[in-house]
């Protein structure tokens, strides 16, 4: 891997972005550092049928929380500067990491292994984790716009809520809160934020994190939540394998959740294993696989950082943006 830092010349200009890391490589850059908590805390982090190891944690994660911390440090010691030379007082603005993907990709499961990660980390500064399934609309009000087939896709969350609370959040607001999301429900839940107090580091996961423009607020704000990030990350896997993975978690919350009858999706319970793995297929096929073509896939290489997984969950490549 040394070589490709190379400085290139004029006349030789890389050919990617991107400097490519196999896992073995990308484990090196971890220097020396430790997984923080035991073993079996490890079930706690992951989700449906996305297990990790402590391996995985070692060779992927911790290289990845050691260079997210050492961009939380030089990002403070920037606002402390540009204060000083204002004569003002540094905004006490949390470090925004994005973590964007596919449905049923593992975002959820590196945002929790991340935060767990980085609160542990020297100064053990306050992680809070926000999913912008918060941000979507109730389902009465997708109803009414006839788009409630597109959940997931950008027209179906409340863009304007979303970029009000980032906005609130990065110009130091002391409380700033966020609406909550029931899967069990598949809706909103009326009444019940989640409240942030000034946190050192907000991680924000969601499909569509990433894109730029669509719509906003008037006023003197970005026109996507995407401009309120210091750093962002991709998880990336075959389509075929996202595919597999989305029918596993299926078939799983067939068995668990859905045999709940309070359970919004109770009616997939009484379906036989091939019916629930035709179910989901097409479910994939006519609304995921066609999200992540048009919304998702295309703001991949917006992301600072890639993360490439295999076909058994398993992190086998980094690819981290040059500048």
């Amino acid at each position: 891997m040394t070589e490709q830092y190379a400085t290139p010349s004029p006349e030789h200009p890389p050919t990617s972005s991107y400097i490519e890391f196999d896992r073995a490589g990308w484990a090196r850059l971890r220097n020396g550092a430790q997984i923080p908590f035991a073993a079996d805390e490890l079930p706690s982090l992951g989700g449906l049928g996305d297990h990790v190891s402590l391996d995985e944690v070692t060779d992927a994660y911790l290289p990845l929380a050691r260079l997210l911390m050492l961009s939380v440090d030089s990002t403070r010691d920037l606002h402390q500067a540009r204060a000083a030379f204002l004569e003002a007082d540094a905004p006490r603005a949390p470090f925004v990491i994005a973590i964007a993907g596919s449905v049923a990709v593992g975002k959820s499961t590196t945002a929790r292994i991340l935060q767990e990660l980085l609160a542990r980390s020297d100064g053990t500064p306050t992680v809070e984790l926000v999913s912008t399934d918060g941000f979507l609309y109730p389902m009465r009000e997708l109803a009414a716009r006839n788009i409630a087939g597109r959940k997931g896709f950008p027209e179906s969350y409340d863009a304007r809520a979303l970029i009000q609370f980032m906005a609130d959040l990065k110009t130091g607001h002391l409380e700033v809160s966020a609406p909550v999301y029931s899967h069990f429900d598949y809706d909103i839940v009326p009444g019940e934020f989640q409240v942030l107090r000034c946190p050192d580091i907000v991680i924000v996961e969601g499909l569509n994190v990433l894109q730029a423009g669509g719509d906003h607020p008037p006023g003197p704000l970005p026109n996507s939540v995407s401009g309120f990030f210091d750093s962002s990350i991709y998880v990336d896997a075959d389509e075929a394998d996202i595919e597999q993975w989305y029918v596993d978690r299926f078939l799983q919350l067939r068995e668990t959740v859905f045999q709940n009858p309070n359970s919004f999706f109770h009616r997939f319970a009484k379906f036989t294993e091939d019916e629930a793995i035709t179910n989901a297929r097409r479910v994939w096929r006519s609304v995921n696989l066609k999200n992540l073509h048009e919304n998702i896939l295309p703001t991949r290489d917006r992301a600072h950082l890639i993360l490439e997984k295999g076909p058994n969950h398993d992190i086998r490549a980094v690819k981290l943006r040059r500048v």
